[in-house]
């Protein structure tokens, strides 16, 4: 019966809303988060006046500031860390995995597609969240987020001070059961992972993981500390490691990318029925992996310190980057690297790591293994981090309300090790799905509060450029 009423209402989110039919017979079905997520991420796109392109070195410089003065805050490099350590997780390996299995090929351009019109997004929400931020009493530092950058959006409209704000309340709980469905993942994955590389049963692999998860995030403020050290190397070596694999296999990349541009566009028949699966699973897998437009990443960037709001959000749009314009399009070559027999009846982490046996032997079978490990304490942690502000706007600064949520998500970290593959994505694509739904509702009204911050910062850099300029 909860299976059902999980696929309901799944198809109610994520199935055909509208099917268009095209020229050569196949048709398009696009449902109604895809038309949000891209009517929002080109809308944001024109308003910030194509801003991955014509401010990408502003990105950079932006993301080296690592300065900070108060104890408990985060620098703008910190918030980078803590949002990659969701989207450099369980999305790179596990995400991709699961939209070329659905969607073949193609779904790899969809997704950088998505990465690329979703910069804009996240920019704008990590700006409002930065603006809308307030202290945090239990941690330290600053708190914030969709919740409370929607809860400024309703008292204009009511034109009043309120409590509390039922959109932002529904934002809120739609982010805690997002998360409870990546900690499912991140269990599934991790079992899955280390049965096929050690044939460890996954009841004792998951117990394994919920305990030393538990000792972590059971502690006050182990999070960012940790982070710190995790990502940067465990990005470091995948990155080098397909670099490898892609240096080895140099002449057969063109053909790689001549397959995922033919698939992109219906060309070849895949899984699941032509283009439209190829755009859906590229779409849906590219919002899991960078979460841009879902409100997930401005609860970190809420909490970073800086002089001026838009550096934050220009970092935060490198994240996106990053995030599925390079790591996931590590993991996409190493698959498709891979000859279409050797893998043509797998799914899940096991066809990821037959593709990496395929490139490195015996140790890309266990390398995979324990990157996931490490993507998986990357990404449990972080989304953890992001439900601090939720739940405060749900319960208040109430510390037993912080340990509850981290106990609920450590059973859902079990309950996900021994769960069926699908079931767990579905119940992760639901909340983030109505996270985004909640979130847009306030991102594109509140869009020229952004634009008049990022208005302001180029007319500062381009005063400082001409004071330097000057001084010359």
């Amino acid at each position: 019966m909860l299976i059902k009423i999980i696929n309901f209402i799944y198809d109610r989110l994520w199935g055909d809303l509208i099917t268009i039919l095209l020229p050569n017979g196949d048709t398009l079905g696009l449902s109604f988060l895809v038309i949000v997520l891209l009517a929002m991420g080109i809308y944001c796109t024109i308003r910030t006046k194509l801003l991955p392109v014509r401010l990408f070195p502003e990105m950079i410089r932006a993301v080296s500031e690592k300065e900070k003065k108060e104890k408990h805050t985060l620098s703008g490099w910190q918030a980078l860390i803590v949002s990659t350590a969701t989207r450099v997780g369980m999305g790179n390996l596990a995400g991709v995995v699961a939209a070329i299995s659905a969607g073949g090929a193609g779904a790899v351009f969809w997704m950088w597609i998505t990465a690329l019109i979703g910069t804009s997004s996240s920019f704008v929400e990590s700006v409002l969240a930065q603006k809308y931020k307030t202290a945090d009493p239990i941690y330290g530092g600053y708190k914030g987020g969709p919740a409370y950058y929607i809860h400024a959006f309703a008292e204009k409209v009511r034109k009043k001070k309120l409590n509390r704000s039922v959109l932002a309340i529904l934002f809120a709980v739609s982010g805690l059961i997002c998360w409870c469905g990546i900690s499912q993942v991140v269990g599934n994955s991790v079992t899955e992972a280390f049965e096929n590389a050690f044939s460890i049963k996954p009841i004792y692999t998951i117990i394994a993981l919920v305990l030393i998860s538990a000792v972590i995030v059971l502690r006050k403020n182990a999070t960012v500390k940790v982070l710190d050290i995790i990502v940067p190397i465990m990005a470091g070596c995948y990155f080098l490691i397909t670099i490898f694999i892609l240096a080895k296999n140099f002449a057969l990349l063109p053909g790689v990318f001549g397959k995922i541009f033919s698939e992109a566009f219906g060309i070849r028949q895949v899984v699941a029925g032509g283009f439209g699966a190829v755009v859906m699973n590229g779409v849906k897998r590219g919002l899991f992996s960078n979460e841009a437009g879902s409100g997930s990443a401005p609860c970190a960037a809420a909490a970073a310190e800086t002089d001026d709001p838009a550096k934050i959000g220009l970092t935060q749009a490198l994240g996106v980057l990053i995030d599925t314009v390079v790591i996931c399009s590590c993991t996409a070559f190493i698959m498709l690297l891979v000859p279409e027999e050797t893998v043509a009846t797998l799914e899940g982490m096991s066809l990821l790591q037959v593709a990496m046996t395929y490139h490195l032997g015996t140790f890309g079978n266990v390398f995979i293994a324990i990157t996931l490990w490490l993507f998986a304490f990357s990404t449990f942690i972080g989304v953890l981090f992001y439900a601090r502000s939720n739940i405060s706007y749900i319960f208040g600064d109430k510390q037993w309300a912080q340990t509850a949520y981290k106990l609920v998500t450590l059973a859902m970290l079990f309950i996900g090790g021994l769960a069926a593959y699908e079931v767990v994505w579905t119940v992760g694509d639901i909340g983030i799905a109505l996270m985004t739904i909640f979130n847009a509702i306030a991102l594109f009204p509140m869009c020229g509060e952004a634009m008049q911050i990022l208005k302001n910062y180029e007319q500062k850099r381009k005063a400082e450029k001409l004071q330097k300029k000057a001084k010359t």
